[in-house]
């Protein structure tokens, strides 16, 4: 589905409708979720396999027992797709992960994401589902979050783990990147 953003007009579109797995794209609701709570970015966060034990087995550069900002968790999951990242942000969400889950939902419903739905924050799972034109929704929603414009367009960017830094290099050449680069205009 091509949609003009700034008109919100389907210039073309096939088969809008027809509900798929979304994965990581799952992250841009996550990220959504989190600012609305309107919880401190710079608060610390600290990364247990007891708040993530969905995540038992999975690589990241998240290290368990290690504290983050939750800024920075919000950096790495929409950049990195750092699944333990998200996890951990729904984990430390007022009233812990379910709430998360349940507010996940109702940000998709209250957006007209009719065709959405929502069971962990992080995209791993295939029963996180939605459609193109629900998509387009979310998309057309995360203008409103200058923060997530911000953090999904850093190239590069430095995030902390427990008062040690690790680089993160982010690819250049991510579609948004080239999008706002006007190559496709």
């Amino acid at each position: 589905m091509i949609v003009d953003l700034n008109t919100n007009k389907v210039i073309y579109a096939s088969h809008p409708d027809l509900v798929r797995p979304i994965a990581s794209i799952t992250k841009l609701m996550t990220a959504m979720v989190v600012l609305d709570a309107h919880l401190p970015l710079d608060e610390k966060l600290k990364v247990d396999i007891s708040h993530t034990p969905e995540m038992k087995g999975v690589y990241s550069r998240v290290r368990l027992n290690s504290e983050i900002s939750r800024k920075n968790m919000l950096l790495l999951a929409l950049m990195s797709s750092e699944n333990r990242a998200a996890a951990s942000l729904a984990h430390h969400y007022p009233g812990g992960y379910d709430a998360f889950i349940r507010a996940m939902n109702a940000k998709a419903k209250a957006l007209g994401m009719n065709n959405t739905r929502f069971v962990e924050p992080t995209g791993l799972s295939i029963h996180n589902v939605s459609t193109a034109r629900d998509l387009t929704k979310l998309l057309i929603a995360s203008k409103q979050y200058p923060l997530i414009g911000q953090l999904s367009t850093t190239r590069e960017e430095m995030a902390t783990f427990a008062n040690r830094p690790i680089r993160c290099r982010f690819a250049i050449r991510t579609t948004w990147c080239i999008a706002r680069t006007g190559i496709f205009s």
